[in-house]
């Protein structure tokens, strides 16, 4: 049997990864003619062409879009191979680039970050905050957390923990416009959606008994940051439904109330979630683990 040209498939891997041959070069320390070579040899022996070449751009045909996420894969699995075989005999060191939402992130994840990089000095974390849904393995991240439910991927997902989520208001405001005691009631009330969510207009509820409800609530504010409602909900502007990390200390003080207890929104999961391979860093696996022991119930 014929070996894969592994050469071959991570400098085509760079190619797409720098968009040039001459930048995945100078990344490769190699000659251009070099990556050149090795992309026609990989496109004679798959019979296709994986470019389309012009004077003025360099773009990926149908074949070379399929393949790229192979050749990725093929890239950092290589990479993280050389580098676990580097930190079993060394201290832990390098980078460990991870994703989280921002305000989770901000709240949650840098602390415990603060702590993992006290223990180990030689390890630099690059975190990567945003409310978008990365693309792990085309961001060359190493990790991310995802407070969602997770469908079906090749990605590989551990579920940490339940986030709870709370309907809360300023008791200054249920005291001027009451307290609903049905979701149905929401209508008569000013909410706040967040909007970086599917179906950002419709929540849902249950409660015992296996009773569901689906309302959409009046928008008064719309946002993709959480936090970015605190302000106003505060100030007693409306109804909002954010997770325990935004409202918890709020409840805790007072200045916010829950409402709707015996109509608890679903629960969701905060997942870590990691690319298909299972090889990486001793360095990532320490980070990955120390995350999910300080996150974990």
């Amino acid at each position: 049997m014929r070996l894969p040209d592994f050469e071959a498939w991570a400098m085509f891997a760079a190619v797409v990864e720098h968009r040039s041959f001459t930048d995945a070069a100078r990344a490769m320390s190699v000659s251009k003619a070099t990556v050149s070579k090795a992309i026609s040899r990989l496109e004679q022996h798959l019979d296709t062409s994986l470019f389309s070449r012009t004077s003025r751009r360099l773009a990926l045909t149908e074949s070379g879009r399929r393949l790229a996420d192979h050749a990725a894969r093929i890239m950092s699995e290589g990479v993280a191979a050389e580098e676990a075989a580097r930190d079993e005999i060394s201290e832990l060191a390098g980078i460990v680039r991870l994703g989280a939402p921002m305000s989770f992130g901000l709240k949650k994840i840098a602390p415990v970050l603060a702590d993992f990089m006290a223990l180990h000095p030689a390890i630099i974390v690059d975190l990567h905050l945003s409310d978008e849904r990365i693309d792990l393995v085309e961001s060359g991240l190493d990790a991310t957390l995802r407070i969602a439910a997770m469908p079906d991927s090749s990605l590989r997902a551990r579920r940490l923990c339940d986030v709870m989520t709370h309907y809360v208001a300023s008791p200054e405001y249920l005291d001027r416009k009451g307290r609903p005691t049905h979701p149905s009631q929401l209508s008569e009330h000013d909410c706040f959606l967040y909007t970086n969510i599917p179906n950002p207009e419709t929540w849902r509820f249950s409660r015992a008994g296996g009773e569901t409800v689906a309302v959409q609530p009046r928008p008064r504010m719309m946002s993709n940051s959480g936090d970015a409602m605190l302000a106003a909900l505060r100030a007693g502007v409306g109804i909002a439904r954010l997770p325990d990390f935004i409202v918890g200390e709020d409840l805790q003080n007072k200045t916010l109330e829950a409402i709707l207890l015996d109509w608890p929104s679903p629960t969701v999961g905060l997942h870590l979630v990691t690319p298909p391979s299972r090889l990486r860093p001793a360095r990532v696996d320490a980070c990955l683990d120390y995350l999910a022991q300080a996150l974990a119930p």
